[in-house]
């Protein structure tokens, strides 16, 4: 058995009918699993087997659930024919559709503006569907999207492909993992792409288990300079803070998961900042802590430069230093003219009384 393992593990075994009450002790729950089996024992679905009592429906959908890709990956290499039926597939129709209800999400959210943002997933060996140019994500449509191939060519689309796409190309070709891509503009991650701060870490475990960050120096967007840069980064980061610009995802899952990126560390950045003004110094995990978090996010198959380090190099965050401080402004002091006249009187007084004294 997996050494992690994750809701969607859990509701394979249930749909199997198998006992979820055999997983061994020293394997390692995630959040999300731990709550879902949790529910299962306390709302008695579950009979004395461990099995379920009754059916239960999957909240993952089955493989055959859903448009499948072709039995075998198309390249650009391919018949322009089969081109044209793989991008008006209803596999393809799908992943259309995922990138439209994912842009509206990031306009909704406010993570880009104008025709700012872009996405992008992988549909055949050097084939991929994105975003177009000059449009807005808060309002694609299907007939919107592209499919280029690795080098940037358009093959087929109505509109023309994003000027952004040589970064999530490249990105693609470093990290062969990489099935899905999305870049945007989230407020708060961007403030810390521009003064150029990996965000600290040992605080949170959403954005540790799902982000492995690092920064990206600047380059003209949509330059291939830019994307090379980017692309050094994704071997052991999925999550890239490109200096002065924004925020790049990439997920070997798809594009929920990419997107999800972006909300986690969205949301991770905008809770340091607030946490920063309350005067308190923040907490972190322990190493231990950080250790097992980082056990479940091997197991789930993410990447991280960390796997590996000792304990003592988990939680080192010297780099973080919070801009907020309180202090008092310092007293002014005046000090006061002195008096000529009255110096000579105090200077004579004394004289007499020391002649008196002698």
């Amino acid at each position: 058995m997996k050494n992690v393992i994750s809701l969607r593990d859990l509701e394979e075994m249930v749909r199997k009918g198998e006992d979820v009450r055999s997983i061994p002790d020293g394997v390692i729950l995630t959040p999300s699993a731990r709550d879902y089996l949790r529910d299962l024992e306390t709302s008695g679905k579950l009979n004395s087997h461990g099995t379920p009592a009754k059916p239960i429906p999957a909240t993952v959908p089955v493989p055959g659930g859903k448009p499948q890709p072709p039995s075998k990956p198309l390249s650009s290499k391919s018949p322009k024919a089969e081109l044209e039926a793989l991008f008006a597939s209803a596999y393809a129709h799908d992943l259309k559709l995922q990138i439209c209800e994912l842009g509206k999400r990031l306009w909704d959210r406010e993570y880009v503006d104008g025709n700012g943002g872009n996405l992008a997933i992988r549909v055949g060996d050097d084939l991929v569907i994105c975003t177009p140019t000059l449009v807005s994500k808060g309002s694609l449509k299907p007939e919107d999207l592209c499919l280029v191939d690795f080098e940037g060519n358009q093959i087929l689309g109505n509109k023309k492909r994003t000027s952004e796409i040589l970064m999530h190309l490249q990105m693609m070709k470093r990290q062969p993992k990489a099935l899905a891509t999305c870049h945007c503009h989230p407020p708060y991650a961007t403030a810390f792409a521009v003064a150029g701060i990996v965000p600290p870490t040992c605080m949170l475990p959403e954005y540790e288990v799902f982000c492995a960050v690092a920064v990206a120096p600047y380059r003209t967007p949509g330059t291939p300079e830019m994307g090379k840069l980017v692309a050094d980064l994704v071997e052991e980061h999925n999550t890239i803070l490109m200096a002065n610009h924004g925020v790049v995802t990439w997920s070997h899952n798809g594009l929920e998961e990419a997107y999800w990126r972006m909300e986690i560390i969205e949301a991770y950045c905008r809770t340091l900042m607030i946490a920063s003004q309350l005067g308190k110094p923040m907490k972190t995990f322990s190493t231990g802590q950080m250790k097992e978090l980082l056990s479940i996010k091997q197991g789930l198959g993410f990447v991280d430069p960390r796997f590996g380090l000792k304990e003592c190099e988990l939680c080192d965050n010297d780099d973080w230093r919070p801009g907020v401080t309180c202090s008092v402004p310092p007293k002014e002091t005046t000090t006061t003219g002195l008096d000529a006249e009255a110096e000579a009187t105090v200077q004579a007084i004394t004289e007499q009384i020391l002649a008196k004294l002698k």
